[in-house]
């Protein structure tokens, strides 16, 4: 699968360094580490997040703006939705037949125009800091929803720049590393049984490592870490023969009918896990479509790939999720790190846009989220919030919310001090009325 690389040559795994699990980590070692707390209230059960490596542009997808200047509008014509009122960009058809589904956050602001920086902001709705990291949504969700012992907690397809932050390594996600393919099984290092290994040959290998264990339990004075590994190399077991586990990530079990819409590429056919795994009990799962970074040649990018793909994938998971009957106990939310600018630039013959923190959109849907609206607005030529405008921490807590978590809830670092899971948002009534 091709690598999405930004503009200043940052890859998607550049980001899954501190807080974050690589593939060496065994499955073992990552159940070890992700315990969930206890299960909050709440109408959403599971959250799928889909992050836009690079930086989609607002004006082309979700907010364009017709009457403003041509070296601002662009080359894209609105579309009617479903909704009457709301117009998306017309390389959006099929988001388009579903915008009663989700709710279009406009004019959401901030001041990171560094890839890195503003991907770490949307991810955890704080302002990074330099002494402190904060934990991303999934690592929070790992730790205040409890998940089936026999599944993962938070899955990233096929990785995330989600990070653990101060939580610790234990709430990182489990990555995939690769994305599903049309109509085949997809399997998951250390999850998937693989070389020929069968579950006969699995269940003699762990008799005989318990045997081992009782054997060195006997001549070891403390064998309280002896028992507490056993524990988590049990759920790690659980996971290897669970048919409910294998089946969670094995896409070739959903009807055709269900998976057409999905697509082929590897965008739609990780939405499509997605709303396998959520079904069948895993709370987290990050999907990721990278390829926003629209420099040079912003229209051809958008027209011929990065548009269609969104529009294919999610509007497949959005409905997938409705026709399962999940999307009123999933929330979802679809976001880049950033803007572009409302300014053509003049970088190639048919221009581009660049890094736009300003302005941006975002979208949300699923559990108490009241789809088929537009909240916030931006001014005449996307600049900037014609009122006042919502930040990240803002929709991080709307987010919290839909999924039963108090917001304001604190944590303690290693050294004790207390953090707020989100130090500076407000619930985004609106979302919800």
């Amino acid at each position: 699968m091709a690598i999405s690389l930004t503009c200043d040559g940052l890859r998607r795994r550049d980001f899954l360094r501190v807080g974050a699990i690589g593939s060496t980590l065994s499955l073992a070692s990552y159940l070890r580490m992700a315990e969930a707390g206890e299960v909050k209230a709440g109408k959403a059960k599971a959250c799928i997040f889909v992050n836009l490596g690079g930086g989609p542009s607002h004006m082309d997808s979700f907010d364009l703006k017709p009457n403003a200047p041509a070296e601002y509008r662009g080359t894209f014509n609105p579309i009617k939705t479903n909704v009457e009122g709301i117009e998306i960009s017309e390389h959006l058809p099929k988001l388009a037949t579903c915008a009663d589904k989700f709710a279009i956050l406009r004019g959401v602001s901030h001041t990171l125009a560094a890839h890195e920086l503003g991907t770490i902001y949307v991810n955890s709705g704080n302002r990074p800091l330099p002494s402190l990291e904060y934990p991303s949504y999934g690592a929070v969700v790992t730790k205040e929803l409890e998940a089936p012992k026999e599944l993962p907690p938070f899955v990233a397809v096929p990785n995330s720049p989600q990070r653990a932050g101060f939580l610790g390594v234990q709430y990182a996600p489990l990555n995939t590393n690769a994305t599903p393919q049309a109509g085949k099984p997809f399997t998951v290092r250390g999850v998937a049984l693989g070389n020929g290994l069968t579950i006969n040959e699995v269940e003699r290998r762990q008799n005989l490592l318990q045997d081992l264990d009782k054997t060195f339990a006997s001549v070891e004075r403390d064998s309280q870490l002896l028992s507490g590994l056993d524990r988590f190399s049990e759920q790690a077991y659980a996971i290897i023969t669970s048919k409910r586990a294998r089946e969670a990530f094995d896409i070739s079990k959903e009807s055709p009918k269900f998976a057409e819409p999905f697509g082929s590429d590897a965008f739609g056919q990780s939405c499509l896990l997605a709303t396998r795994l959520v079904e069948s009990g895993v709370r987290f799962v990050s999907v990721s479509l990278g390829g926003w970074d629209t420099h040079q040649d912003n229209f051809t990018k958008l027209k011929t790939k990065q548009l269609p793909t969104l529009d294919v994938g999610l509007a497949a998971l959005l409905n997938g999720l409705a026709a399962k009957g999940l999307l009123e106990s999933t929330a979802v939310m679809v976001t880049g790190e950033f803007g572009r600018t409302p300014k053509i630039n003049s970088r190639s013959a048919e221009g581009g846009r660049d890094h736009y923190p300003r302005c941006m959109f975002m979208l949300m849907a699923g559990g108490s989220v009241r789809g088929g609206q537009v909240i916030g607005e931006s001014d005449d030529k996307a600049t900037g919030p014609a009122h006042e405008g919502m930040s990240p921490n803002d929709v991080a807590a709307s987010l919290y919310h839909n999924l039963g978590i108090d917001h304001t809830k604190e944590y303690h670092t290693n050294t004790g001090r207390p953090i707020m899971i989100v130090r500076d948002g407000n619930v985004i009534q609106k979302l919800f009325a």
